[in-house]
C-alpha cells in the first residue's frame, strides 16, 4: 500500500474467495431483493426484516443503479452496515434525504411512498450529508476490476481477477478511474486497432504499423512503424516547412477565434435588434391607439358639429346675417337654394376612395380605392354599384374618361384602359416606374403624371402610344386639368402651364403652401389647393395672383366648379374631413360640408350634383 495513497485506496490481492462469484443465496432472494436490482415497483422491506437479515453473511457484491440511468459497476470491498441501506428498495444510499419522520430514504423512493416505520406519507424535508459523507468513505473495487456476475443477473458484477488490483473510497473512484492503467483506450494512430489497456499503449505505440506522419493533415501520406517514421521526417519535404505551417495554423486558429467572437457580436446584435423590434411595435401599438383615440374624438367633435349646425336657432342666426350682407350688398345675388344639402352614401368598397370620375352619357360614376378595385355607380335610377372592375395590383390614385373608354391609374405603374359599354378591360400599359398620380385627357390625348414627370399618350382605339414625355418638373405630379388649348400641371410649389398643341411650357405661376394637390380652371381664374392648407387664386388672364383662401386646416387633396351663367362655384375638398363651397364672385365661402368620418380626397360634378369621395370608403351625393 503506497503511503501517500493509504487513505484513499488499496490494493486487493487475490485469493479463491475473494475472486469467486459474490451472490445471494436463494433464502435471500426469497426473504429480500438484492441491493444490485433496486425496481421503484419492489415493495420495500420492513425495518424487523431487514434487521433479522441483518446478521446473515452479507457478500461483497453490492450494486447501486441511478434511476433512469445506465448503472456503473459498483462492488464493495466489505460489507456495507445495514444503517447506510435504504429501508425501502434496500440499496445502498446515493444522495440520501431525510423525511418528515426523520427517516432517511433514497429520494425516488421516497416519492409517493408510506414510512416502514409508521406508515405515513413520506415528504423530503433535506438532504442527509452526514450519511452521504460516510457512504463516501467506503471502499469499493474500481471498475476497471469488476465484470458482470456469472449468474447473468441485469445489474449484478463480482471481482474480476484479471482487472484492476485497487480497492478505492467510492468518493474518489473518479480520480483513480481516470488515470487507472486498466483504463480501455484506443489506438490514437489508427481505431481499427485492437483495443488496448493504458499500461500497454507504450508499449504498443513502439511497435504500431499505422502511424502517421505529423504533418498528414498537410497533405503527406506516410504510414508507418516507429523506425520508419524516424527516418521518414529526415526526408519529408513538410518538416522543413514546419515552422510556416505551424504559424499558418496559428494564424488560422486565431481567425477562427475572431470569427466565433464575431458570431457571439451578431447574435448579440440581433438579440438587441430583436428587443429594438418588440419595443418598436410596442410604440406603434400605443400610437395606433392613440390615434384611435384622437380619432373618436374627432368624430364626436363633428358630430357635436353637426347637431350645432342643425340647431334651428343658430341656423335663424346664420341667415339673418347673410340676408343683412345681402342687404349691403356684399354678397350679391343670395339665392336660398343654393344650399347644398346630403343626398345620399354610395358604400361599398373595402378602402379609402381616392379618385373619382362621371360618366355622363350613361349617369355613371366610377371611384377608385385602395382596394385596387374600381366601382360603377347608377346615379340615375337604382343608385347600387353595378359592377366592381378588378384588375390593379394597387391603389387605383387616378381616374379619366376620353369617348367611352375609361383610364385608370395605379400604385402598380400601370394604366389599364376599360370599354365603357361592357365594364371589361381591354388594355394594360406599363406606363411609369412610379405611381400613376394623375390623368386627364383632351384633343385625343390621354395626359399621365408620376414623379417629375408627365408623359402623353397618342389615343388609338384601346392602344396608348407614347407621343412625349414632359419635363422640368420638380417633384410628384399630382394635379393635372385639362381647359381649352392648356395643360396646367401642379407640383412642389410650382403650377405649369402647357401648350396642349406644341407641348411646351408657356408659363410657370410660383406658389407657397408646399406640393400642389389640386388644380381647378374657371371662366376667369386659375385655382390651386396645396399641402399646406391654402387655396391660391391666379387672373387666367394676367396670371396675376389675385387671392389666398384660407378656412382648412389640412391639406387641399381636391377642387371642382360648378358654373351657371349667374355665378361660380369651386369646391374644395380636405385633409380636415370638409368640403367647403366658395363663391368666386366674391371670394368667400358660403357654405361647410361635414358629413364624412375621414379625409375628403375627391370630388366630381355632373349635372349641378357634387360627389365626394373619403378615406372612410364612402362616396356621397350633394345636390342643392
Amino acid at each position: 500500500i503506497h503511503s501517500e495513497t493509504s487513505n484513499n485506496y488499496k490494493q486487493h490481492r487475490r485469493t479463491p474467495s475473494s475472486s469467486s462469484t459474490l451472490t445471494y443465496s436463494p433464502r435471500d432472494e426469497d426473504d429480500m431483493p438484492p441491493i444490485s436490482t433496486p425496481r421503484r415497483s419492489d415493495s420495500a422491506i420492513s425495518v424487523r426484516s431487514l434487521h433479522s437479515e441483518s446478521n446473515m453473511s452479507l457478500r461483497s457484491t453490492f450494486s447501486l443503479h441511478e434511476e433512469e440511468e445506465d448503472a456503473e459497476p459498483q462492488v464493495f470491498a466489505e460489507q456495507p452496515s445495514v444503517k447506510l441501506c435504504c429501508q425501502l428498495c434496500c440499496s445502498v444510499f446515493k444522495d440520501p434525504v431525510i423525511t418528515t419522520c426523520g427517516v432517511s430514504q433514497l429520494p425516488w423512493c421516497s416519492a409517493g411512498e408510506k414510512c416502514p416505520v409508521d406508515n405515513s406519507k413520506l415528504t423530503v424535508v433535506v438532504n442527509n450529508i452526514a450519511v452521504a459523507e460516510q457512504i463516501g468513505e467506503l471502499f469499493i473495487h474500481c471498475k476497471y476490476g469488476c465484470q458482470p456476475a456469472a449468474s447473468g443477473k441485469p445489474g449484478s458484477f463480482e471481482v474480476d481477477p484479471l482487472g484492476c488490483p485497487f480497492t478505492i473510497k467510492l468518493s474518489t473512484r473518479k480520480d483513480h478511474e481516470v488515470s487507472c492503467d486498466y483504463r480501455p483506450v484506443r489506438c490514437p494512430n489508427n481505431p481499427s486497432c485492437p483495443p488496448l489497456l493504458t499500461m500497454n499503449l507504450e508499449a504498443h505505440l513502439k511497435e504500431c504499423e499505422h502511424i502517421k506522419c505529423p504533418h498528414s493533415k498537410y497533405g503527406c501520406t506516410f504510414i508507418g512503424n516507429q523506425d520508419t517514421y524516424e527516418t521518414h521526417l529526415e526526408v519529408c519535404k513538410f518538416e522543413g516547412l514546419k515552422e510556416f505551417l505551424q504559424q499558418t495554423d496559428d494564424r488560422f486558429h486565431e481567425m477562427q477565434v475572431m470569427l466565433a467572437q464575431k458570431d457571439q457580436d451578431i447574435s448579440f446584435l440581433r438579440a438587441m435588434l430583436g428587443k429594438l423590434s418588440e419595443k418598436l411595435d410596442q410604440l406603434e401599438k400605443n400610437l395606433d391607439l392613440k390615434f384611435d383615440v384622437l380619432d373618436e374624438n374627432q368624430s364626436k367633435l363633428s358630430e357635436d358639429l353637426m347637431e350645432f349646425r342643425r340647431d334651428a336657432s343658430m341656423l335663424n342666426d346664420e341667415l339673418s346675417h347673410i340676408n343683412a350682407r345681402l342687404n349691403m350688398g356684399i354678397l350679391g345675388s343670395y339665392d336660398p337654394q343654393q344650399i347644398f344639402k346630403c343626398k345620399g352614401t354610395f358604400v361599398g368598397h373595402q378602402g379609402p376612395v381616392w379618385c373619382l370620375c362621371v360618366y355622363s352619357t350613361g349617369d355613371l360614376l366610377f371611384s377608385g380605392s385602395s382596394d385596387k378595385t374600381i366601382k360603377v355607380w347608377d346615379t340615375c335610377t337604382t343608385y347600387k354599384c353595378q359592377k366592381t372592375l378588378e384588375g390593379h395590383d394597387g391603389i387605383v390614385l387616378a381616374l379619366c374618361i376620353q369617348g367611352n373608354r375609361l383610364y385608370s391609374g395605379s400604385a402598380d405603374c400601370t394604366i389599364i384602359v376599360w370599354d365603357i359599354q361592357t365594364l371589361q378591360k381591354v388594355n394594360t400599359i406599363r406606363a411609369h416606374d412610379n405611381p400613376v398620380c394623375t390623368l386627364v385627357s383632351s384633343h385625343n390625348m390621354l395626359f399621365s403624371g408620376s414623379l417629375k414627370a408627365i408623359k402623353v399618350w397618342d389615343i388609338v382605339g384601346t392602344e396608348l402610344k407614347l407621343k412625349k414625355e414632359l419635363t422640368g418638373l420638380n417633384h410628384w405630379v399630382r394635379a393635372l386639368v385639362a381647359s381649352q388649348n392648356h395643360l396646367y400641371s401642379g407640383s412642389y410649389q410650382t403650377i405649369k402651364i402647357w401648350d396642349i398643341r406644341s407641348l411646351e411650357c408657356v408659363h410657370v405661376l410660383q406658389t407657397s403652401g408646399g406640393s400642389v394637390y389640386s388644380i381647378a380652371v374657371t371662366n376667369h381664374h386659375i385655382v390651386c389647393g396645396t399641402y399646406e392648407n391654402l387655396i391660391h387664386v391666379w387672373d387666367i388672364e394676367s396670371k396675376e395672383q389675385v387671392r389666398t383662401l384660407t378656412g382648412h386646416v389640412g391639406t387641399v387633396y381636391a377642387l371642382a366648379v360648378i358654373s351657371t351663367p349667374d355665378q361660380t362655384k369651386v369646391f374644395s375638398a380636405s385633409y380636415d374631413r370638409s368640403l367647403r363651397v366658395w363663391s368666386m364672385d366674391n371670394m368667400i365661402c358660403t357654405q361647410t360640408l361635414l358629413r364624412h368620418q375621414g379625409s375628403v380626397t375627391a370630388l366630381a360634378v355632373s349635372r349641378g350634383r357634387l360627389f365626394s369621395g373619403a378615406v372612410d370608403s364612402t362616396v356621397k351625393v350633394w345636390t342643392c
